[in-house]
């Protein structure tokens, strides 16, 4: 079973049609790139997934259930969906005991989480003050807590230093190799191409090609001309299959 299956996934705001009956599935131990251009419906889909926008038709599952139905969903999928909902007067590390206490989480956690996000000379710091690099690093840290098996990131790479995306990449290839899943939405595509074992384009909230990033680059091209070239397309064109998008 994959860890996460997306099917006919659709959502209508009023006139527009945001995502458009879109199907991938993400599978164990993988880091998947999320792509897309802006209003491609990537950040509605991903909300979607964890249970705080109700689709108008079809299904995101975790590991089969809807994340409303985990039994545990804190302790299975850490999300950071946006790094500006902090509470400005706490410092870090309160605002990790806060969300320890709320995820039943180890206490013993909250000093991994900032050691592992580069926050622990940073942890008495008022989150007010901190920059957007840091409350990125603080996003991950919390969704990092209960350890899940899964992190769904939206543009986590926002406000990051050249330093600092070198740090997400490894991060990220670490986890993986640990074990955990990674569904990451980025418009960084020289650092996905670095990142992701595989990708999900979407365009005008549709599918435009899953493929492994190997097969979809076998061509020669880079990710970037394939992605430009791709979603330039006409919305219309049929679904490429895995693989097929660099032949």
């Amino acid at each position: 079973m994959s860890v996460i299956e997306v099917r006919g996934l659709t959502k209508r705001f009023g006139p527009v049609l945001a995502v458009d009956r879109l199907s991938f599935t993400v599978e164990a131990g993988e880091v998947v790139g999320f792509l897309g251009p802006n209003g491609a419906g990537k950040t509605t889909t991903l909300r979607m997934l964890l249970g705080l926008v109700r689709p108008g038709a079809g299904t995101a599952t975790v590991n089969g259930s809807s994340y409303a139905d985990l039994a545990e969903p804190l302790h299975q999928v850490g999300a950071v969906l946006e790094a500006s909902s902090f509470h400005p007067g706490r410092t870090a590390r309160n605002h990790l005991r806060v969300q320890a206490l709320a995820g039943q989480a180890d206490p013993s956690r909250i000093d991994d989480v900032l050691e592992l996000t580069g926050l622990s000379d940073a942890a008495d710091r008022r989150v007010g003050g901190f920059s957007l690099g840091m409350r990125q690093r603080l996003g991950l840290a919390t969704a990092l807590l209960t350890d899940p098996e899964l992190l769904i990131l939206d543009e986590p790479a926002n406000g990051l230093d050249p330093e600092g995306v070198r740090w997400l990449r490894d991060l990220l290839r670490g986890l993986a190799a640990e074990g955990h899943t990674v569904l990451v939405s980025s418009h960084i595509l020289a650092e996905v191409a670095q990142t992701v074992d595989s990708v999900v384009i979407v365009h005008h909230g549709r599918l435009v090609v899953q493929a492994p990033l190997r097969e979809l680059t076998a061509g020669g091209g880079d990710l970037e001309e394939i992605f430009l070239e791709l979603t330039s397309r006409a919305s219309g064109e049929p679904v490429l299959p895995a693989g097929e998008a660099s032949r």
